[in-house]
């Protein structure tokens, strides 16, 4: 499971409960050339999901451990904790441009399913971890651009109100009408999609590894036996 240093232990356990793969990215997968792989980002996306739950079950079963029970004695709940997320220090850790760092154990059955799927698990961490954080990068990227910089100026001399402080949470329809006039609106679109395109030029390397490594993994995924899919209503982690 990965973890950014800033959420609490208990998004971690509850996220990683679902035995998902963590995350969405806004990369657009392409289909290996293997009939049994499905076309389409979302169909992939299930099927590494459930080829995802069937290997971690796998592994909690070799451990004597049910992945969907919640143990209740705290004993149980730190084995499970153990088998699930691995023990002792983290070993992966990467961090992002936008500062934060996000880190993952090299043991634990999760580690053993994303070491099985997709072969290297550094580069896969490291990817998976730039990828999904492209659009929180390029959003950092906007914050610190002046020109965003003097919309949020003027955005926030609209929105406060004469001889009073600025309103924590401004009227609703107040913040809109700040948003059309100080040009904020204007100027977030029209930066968003050039930062993106910014971004994904300075994280090439990691998009190409992460399309390399989502392929054999998707050709893993649809060898496994009797894959089942997780069940409607889970939350990715």
């Amino acid at each position: 499971m990965f973890r950014s240093t800033a959420r609490t232990r208990h998004a971690l356990v509850t996220a990683a409960a679902a035995l998902l793969l963590s995350g969405c990215t806004s990369v657009s997968a392409g289909a290996p050339a293997d009939p049994r792989v499905p076309t389409g980002a979302a169909a992939q996306d299930a099927l590494l999901k459930a080829a995802e739950h069937r290997l971690v079950a796998d592994c909690m079963k070799g451990h004597g451990l049910s992945p969907t029970s919640r143990p209740r004695a705290p004993d149980e709940d730190r084995a499970f904790r153990a088998a699930l997320f691995g023990t002792g220090p983290r070993e992966l850790s990467v961090t992002l441009a936008t500062g934060a760092t996000v880190t993952a154990h090299e043991d634990g059955c999760l580690a053993d399913a994303r070491r099985r799927l997709y072969g290297d698990q550094r580069r896969w961490f490291r990817a998976q971890v730039v990828v999904d954080n492209l659009r929180a990068e390029a959003q950092a990227r906007i914050r610190a651009d002046p020109a965003h910089r003097a919309a949020l100026e003027r955005w926030t001399r609209c929105v406060t109100p004469r001889g009073a402080p600025r309103p924590d949470r401004p009227d609703p329809a107040v913040a809109a009408r700040c948003s059309r006039e100080s040009g904020l609106d204007q100027v977030r679109a029209r930066l968003e999609a050039a930062e993106l395109v910014t971004v994904r030029a300075l994280r090439r390397d990691e998009l190409t590894t992460y399309r390399q490594l989502r392929d054999r993994a998707l050709l893993r995924a649809a060898e496994l036996p009797a894959t089942v899919h997780p069940q409607k209503g889970t939350t990715p982690s």
